[in-house]
């Protein structure tokens, strides 16, 4: 396929830096299961020489991401922490990072237990007005590190806000697009210099595969971070790289069906007497719903609720109720999944952070799949009542 870049969504998903394999012209892209490639004199390799480096599957994957979010560059890991390790990297001992208050626990956990211990300073602030930030810029500020939504309260960070902000004083910007998906939203049109993707959840999307993915359009820091991601060696395997291939081809499809039943789920949620709050980008009296409507397609399939004067013990047995959404960590997959954040994905968080970004232990967060939405409307309705 010619790569004309005016090509809509579900045709670069399918076809986007895919050409047919030279050697027998299968349309799939092979799985090529090796760790070294001949070469006929030293030196003389073509382009690959050690699987750590490069490898023609997982090039091809890159290429078909980095089109998904209107990059150049793009750099698969071997999880989504392997990536976001790779940017941590990027700083120096002294260096200062700007980041939000509601975030994934494992982001959480990296900054505070392990980068933190080598010098690097990260403020956890509320982001939902990028003027919040300005307080915490000086001269060692080098990274604003922004998840939107976040997780699990769904909090829209202003990404073009805090771009604005960021390209005055020379910082880069990094955006877990993870929540979103490069369907409903594409951080580096908004002025974000990376975009995270753990592509675990939906550019994967059957629950099979751990992988991470940076994309970037700056030349030096797809340079930098390849350094990283060969010495550092994060780098994931031909056959989960043949995996997601496999899975971005219906990304557009499964995203119109998560949105679509997202919506109905979490109106029927925001409506039900044993439900105190629903959190979901897509009401108008969401915080920041007329940022999600400018930034974002659509809404997504990712609700987090609050149960009515339930104590932690009742909220155990609410999750662990249900006959189709299957209580377990991660998102994003075909399937319905229902999740505890305070004892599940946050619980390496201090439970007074927890607390104050709304974490509380009567939270439940719902990934709403891809199954008939009366099912799961039923399924909600015999837990709930």
């Amino acid at each position: 396929m010619s790569h004309n870049k005016n090509y809509k969504f579900g045709t670069k998903a399918i076809h986007a830096g895919l050409e047919p394999d030279p050697s027998t012209g299968a349309i799939m892209t092979p799985i090529f299961q090796t760790s070294t490639f001949v070469q006929e004199s030293p030196g003389t390799h073509k382009g690959f020489a050690y699987a750590r480096g490069k490898n023609p599957t997982r090039m091809a994957l890159e290429k078909n991401i980095a089109a998904l979010e209107n990059g150049k560059y793009c750099l698969c890991f071997s999880s989504g922490m392997g990536a976001i390790d790779a940017i941590i990297k990027l700083l120096n001992p002294g260096d200062e990072v700007i980041t939000g208050d509601d975030l994934y626990g494992g982001s959480y956990r990296m900054f505070d237990k392990v980068f933190a211990r080598f010098g690097i300073k990260f403020h956890f602030i509320n982001l939902s007005n990028p003027a919040n930030i300005t307080a915490y810029i000086n001269q060692k500020t080098k990274l604003i590190w922004l998840e939107t939504p976040t997780n699990p309260t769904m909090q829209i960070i202003d990404i073009e806000g805090v771009c604005e902000i960021a390209k005055q004083k020379n910082i880069t910007v990094a955006v877990d697009n993870t929540f979103a998906s490069p369907y409903l939203q594409n951080p580096l049109k908004l002025g974000a210099d990376i975009v995270m993707h753990s592509v675990t959840k939906y550019l994967g999307g059957h629950s099979d595969v751990i992988m991470g993915a940076l994309i970037t359009n700056s030349e030096k820091l797809y340079t930098d971070l390849a350094f990283i991601h060969n010495s550092c060696g994060a780098t994931p395997g031909p056959m989960d790289s043949f995996l997601v291939l496999r899975g971005i081809k219906t990304l557009h499809l499964r995203m119109e069906r998560h949105c679509y039943n997202g919506k109905i789920i979490a109106t029927f949620l925001k409506n039900h007497p044993k439900i105190e709050k629903v959190y979901w980008p897509g009401f108008e009296d969401h915080t920041n719903h007329l940022i999600a409507k400018k930034q974002m397609n659509d809404f997504g399939g990712m609700i987090s609720i609050v149960l009515k004067n339930h104590t932690k013990e009742q909220t155990f047995k609410i999750a662990s109720s249900f006959n189709v959404f299957s209580l377990a960590e991660s998102l994003g997959g075909v399937e319905s999944l229902i999740n505890h954040p305070v004892t599940m994905t946050h619980a390496s968080i201090p439970k007074e952070e927890r607390d104050k970004a709304g974490v509380v232990d009567n939270l439940l967060r719902l990934s709403v799949g891809v199954e008939d939405v009366e099912d799961l409307l039923e399924d909600l309705k015999q837990v709930l009542g």
